[in-house]
Parts: structure tokens; sequence; C-alpha cells
């Protein structure tokens, strides 16, 4: 048997989840780069997921904490929208993905791993991305560091004044 190491897991895994809202403390962060946000703007903001499916998985969420798309305002809805189609550009033009899946899971028996605050992933997907390893093993091998994603990524956000 081959053991493949990921030690990086447990503290996620032990921890229990956080405790407490990971888009409300990452939203009013001033250290994007090690909170892995990459834009901010005026009522919602756009950050890598820590937890991939695969590289380049981006979530978009509103800065207000609310739990149900039903209870955006107009302008939020909008701006995420904005934001949705923001990073699917750029995830295009930089990692060439052969497509997106692109949802939202409302509420726990939906698969919400962050049921109060509403957010959108944004996965970039490619042909062959699943393979023997994640349909055998169920191990997902992600090829790059989240920081090499980041700095590919971010320089894409920066609004051109």
């Amino acid at each position: 048997m081959k053991w493949l190491w990921a030690p990086w897991r447990m503290a996620y895994i032990s921890s229990g989840g956080p405790k407490e809202c990971i888009f409300c403390t990452k939203g009013v962060s001033s250290n994007e780069k090690e909170d892995l946000v990459l834009f901010k703007g005026k009522r919602c903001f756009v950050l890598m997921n820590l937890y991939p499916y695969n590289p380049g998985h981006l979530m978009v969420a509103p800065y207000r904490h609310v739990g149900n798309l039903t209870e955006l305002d107009v302008d939020e809805r909008n701006e995420l929208m904005e934001l949705i189609v923001k990073s699917i550009a750029i995830l295009q033009k930089v990692m060439n993905p052969d497509g997106f899946n692109v949802g939202v899971n409302l509420g726990r028996v939906a698969g919400a791993g962050v049921e109060g605050h509403v957010h959108f992933h944004v996965v970039p997907r490619w042909s062959g991305d699943t393979n023997f390893m994640t349909v055998v093993g169920d191990v997902k091998v992600m090829p790059e560091l989240l920081s090499s994603t980041y700095e590919k990524l971010v320089v894409h956000f920066v609004e051109k004044k």
C-alpha cells in the first residue's frame, strides 16, 4: 500500500470548523493576501477557497451576514453576479479551464458548509480533472500552491482606473 500524506488537513479536521463566520472575518480583513481575498467591492468580495476542489476555486460573498439569496437587496445581488462573471472571465484568461461549476448551497442539507452566510462557488474544471486518485483513493491532488494561484489571479482583479 502507498501512502499520500496531507498533514495540513488535520488542523482543519480536528478544529471542528471555524468558530466565527469566515466570510464576515475575511470581508473586513486588512491582510488580503494571507486571507486569500482577491477583490473587495462595495457590497461583495472574492476570495480563494482554502480547501479547494480544484486549483482556482473561488468564492464570492456579500459582506452582509445573510443566509439566503432572498435576504439580499438588489444592489448586493447585482454586484454578486458581476463578481461571479468577472471571476469566470479572469479564470478563463489565467487558467484556461474547459468549463466551470458555479453554484450556491442554501442550508446544511443542501451542502452548505457555512450556512449562515450565503456565498457562491466558482470552480474551474478541466477535462480529466477527476482521475483514479479521486475515484479510487478519495484523494484530490492539487498541482499548485494556493499562494502561487493567488499571485496569478490577484493582479487581474485590480480595478483599472
